[in-house]
């Protein structure tokens, strides 16, 4: 979720859901210790639960990494071992690394010894030419040893010559059995199953076969509302009522006025609110709204009220 799930993207997510845990994009290690990039850490104190997610191969580099990262407050450190990038192979890490289990395990190991909080990771069920089957168990078993208790497993592989980064989240057929398997066979560990899921009903489906957790990414980008609106009753049981729109739209004018009296633009926020009103009329007008107008240099905080205005006016011409 690279230039995706920034600290705007994660305040207004926090908004529809009180329990998910967000995480961050990608931060590399080197950019944390030697490009002097303490700034990609920041987020706001509402964003709590957050998890911070790291990448990078050298132990003693991510090691440093991860005690920055405590220091700055994140709920859960995770690394990334599913990242199929080019940018991410060139640096030799992210998917690439699930050829190493020894480093990676390695790497898990410094990162705990340095970090106040949990160290995890989010990994493929394989890369290229290997078999599933015989490398995630292997894997999973490595990091066991090393400490590790919880892993999110895309059910993809990545194959990392021949398909776009794009390609390998929709090409390589996903296998959610072999999650479930791992989950049988590991079940002292917290697996988290990633990859291919749009609905809380699917996520519903997989919890109740067993598995600890679900991660939702570009479903929940698009569809926020839908997605993480009702995420906190029916996943997490909670009876407290969901924020109501007008409510999201309130805090959010007010977190970008606050933005605008430090320097930030209106669009770095309301680029990720687009899709909040998916599915409903009136959805194409406020993206077009926020669109249109969210670059100006005059926009402010009034920006998505008018464009909630449309929606309102389209959603009574629809009930009539």
């Amino acid at each position: 979720m690279m230039d995706w799930t920034d600290r705007h993207c994660r305040f207004f997510h926090r908004q529809l859901s009180r329990r998910a845990l967000l995480y961050t994009e990608m931060v590399t290690a080197p950019a944390l210790v030697r490009g002097d990039a303490r700034h990609l850490l920041d987020f706001d104190p509402a964003e709590h639960p957050v998890a911070v997610q790291l990448g990078g191969s050298d132990p003693g580099e991510l090691a440093q990494a991860a005690r920055m990262a405590s220091d700055h407050g994140y709920d859960e450190i995770n690394l990334n071992v599913g990242c199929p990038s080019d940018r991410v192979q060139s640096g030799c890490f992210g998917a690439v690394l699930m050829r190493d289990p020894d480093l990676v395990a390695a790497c898990v190991t410094e990162m705990q010894a340095s970090s106040d909080v949990e160290v995890t990771v989010k990994c493929r069920i394989g890369v290229d030419d290997q078999e599933p089957a015989e490398v995630l168990p292997a894997f999973l078993e490595r990091l066991r040893a090393a400490g590790l208790r919880r892993v999110a497993i895309h059910a993809r592989k990545a194959w990392l010559q021949g398909l776009s980064p794009k390609q390998n989240r929709t090409v390589p057929p996903l296998d959610y059995e072999l999650v479930h398997a791992m989950k049988q066979r590991f079940a002292d560990l917290h697996i988290s199953l990633n990859g291919g899921i749009e609905t809380l009903d699917q996520a519903e489906h997989h919890l109740a076969r067993g598995l600890d957790g679900v991660m939702i990414g570009r479903a929940a980008y698009h569809d926020p509302l839908t997605v993480l609106g009702d995420a906190d009753r029916r996943i997490f049981g909670d009876t407290a009522a969901p924020a109501t729109p007008e409510e999201v739209i309130a805090t959010m004018s007010a977190y970008i006025a606050r933005q605008c009296d430090t320097g930030g633009r209106v669009h770095d926020v309301t680029r990720h609110m687009l899709g909040l009103f998916a599915g409903q009329p009136g959805a194409r007008l406020w993206r077009r709204h926020l669109s249109t107008h969210g670059t100006a240099a005059q926009s402010g905080p009034e920006l998505l009220t008018e464009a909630y205005g449309l929606v309102l006016d389209a959603q009574a011409r629809s009930a009539a």
